[in-house]
């Protein structure tokens, strides 16, 4: 919210002349009319959340600093893998959903304010940095949509990589690759992996004609994708082999590099029972806290040099790796069977601090934007439970049906969320 500059002056007239100032409204603050009555009440977006009911095809609103629902909005398809990103003013969501829909939800007025089937399956998402564009990664057909934020009309469709020795599509057209880990980048870009063609596309929409640099042989089969904070390294995880594809992206004449060739070789993996996902990894300070695939483990990395400098022993398999606001804790779920379990680490001694049993189905987490709670999205209990990250005590409990990602609107101003 900007401030106005007041200038006092001397005499009746200044007096007047500072109140005059004073009437100016702030745009942030949107009114929603209550049904019927004659008032109306004002709501901002800041404090707001959308949080993922899996098994129903709904999503609920959530205010975090009442700790609250507010409203369900209903008909949004398939959301057993749903993501969602947000326009700049944090009024609107938009919701990814595994069946190819696109759903555009208003904060304000709890509805759908539009819906586009895009694609038969997708992935994920991403907005652009001026807001004014959102894309959508597809498994069928491989590719990119974009669109344009305000309407949901299509703005372009970067087809994937071709994939001739594949079975083809039941239509007689030839596959293409599956897209993964899209993200936005500065400079108006979106990056993203293709699974089975084994590459990295950074997609630049700064001028009227798309540019597209590609990236091959960057490793095999990259299953999900991060960028740092700063919006510099993109790097996807592999699922074909050991190891990880770096981008710089101030240096994309450098090429992909590869970052922990061989880790874990040598040493027998357990059953995969779930893909960590990378958006969730832990960077703090110089250091990045990573899942490791297949292992009860927590990788040490130094992001000066991308090498692994430790491990942490851990309950299970890590799915997510996040670290709070001020990066001094890092919380970790797991993967089925032990996904009734978070672990926390001290970033600054790098050891366990406290394990708790929330319930089994331990999907999301998600911070407040300074840090002073995490909600916790519990599955199987249909609820989600909000702690203090200070203490670890359980504050609150909400209902939900089968809740899985939990997404609050401050992610509207951070890269690469």
């Amino acid at each position: 919210m900007h401030n106005n500059k007041l200038y006092f002056l001397s005499g009746l007239t200044a007096l007047l002349f500072t109140f005059g100032c004073q009437q100016t409204v702030n745009k942030p603050m949107l009114a929603k009319k209550v049904a019927n009555t004659a008032t109306t009440e004002l709501r901002a977006t800041g404090d707001l959340g959308l949080v993922i009911e899996r098994a129903s095809g709904q999503i609920q609103i959530v205010d975090h600093s009442d700790k609250a629902s507010l409203a369900q909005i209903s008909g949004l398809g398939d959301l057993s893998h749903a993501s969602i990103v947000y326009s700049r003013d944090q009024r609107f969501g938009y919701v990814f959903g595994r069946d190819g829909g696109l759903t555009k939800v208003d904060l304000l007025t709890n509805k759908i304010a539009k819906r586009v089937m895009q694609s038969g399956n997708s992935i994920g998402g991403a907005i652009s940095q001026d807001g004014k564009l959102v894309a959508v990664s597809n498994y069928t057909p491989g590719g990119v949509k974009i669109f344009d934020t305000e309407t949901l009309a299509l703005v372009a469709d970067i087809p994937a990589t071709e994939l001739p020795n594949h079975p083809r599509n039941k239509d007689g057209s030839i596959k293409r690759s599956k897209v993964v880990g899209l993200v936005d980048a500065p400079g108006q870009k979106f990056v993203f992996s293709l699974f089975d063609s084994h590459e990295i596309w950074v997609a630049d929409l700064s001028e009227d004609e798309i540019k597209i640099n590609k990236y091959t042989d960057i490793g095999l089969n990259p299953y999900d994708a991060l960028i740092s904070p700063d919006g510099r390294y993109y790097i996807a995880g592999l699922f074909g082999e050991n190891g990880m594809a770096l981008l710089d992206l101030w240096a994309q004449e450098d090429g992909v590099k590869r970052i922990l060739d061989g880790y874990g070789k040598g040493n027998k993996k357990l059953p995969v029972y779930k893909m960590p996902h990378l958006e969730g990894w832990a960077m703090a300070g110089n250091f990045a806290y990573v899942p490791a695939v297949g292992f009860h483990k927590v990788l040490i990395i130094d992001t000066q040099t991308w090498q692994q400098v430790g491990e942490i022993d851990v309950h299970g398999q890590p799915v997510f790796v996040m670290a709070q606001p001020d990066n001094r804790k890092i919380w970790v779920n797991f993967a089925f069977p032990l996904n009734d379990t978070i672990q926390v680490i001290d970033s600054k001694t790098q050891q366990l601090i406290k394990t708790l049993t929330p319930g089994p189905g331990v999907l999301h987490m998600e911070f407040t934007p300074r840090g002073e709670n995490v909600w916790m999205s519990v599955r199987d209990s249909n609820e989600i439970q909000i702690y203090n990250t200070e203490n670890f005590e359980l504050l609150k409990k909400l209902p939900a049906a089968s809740p899985s990602g939990i997404f609050f609107t401050n992610r509207a101003h951070q890269i690469g969320l």
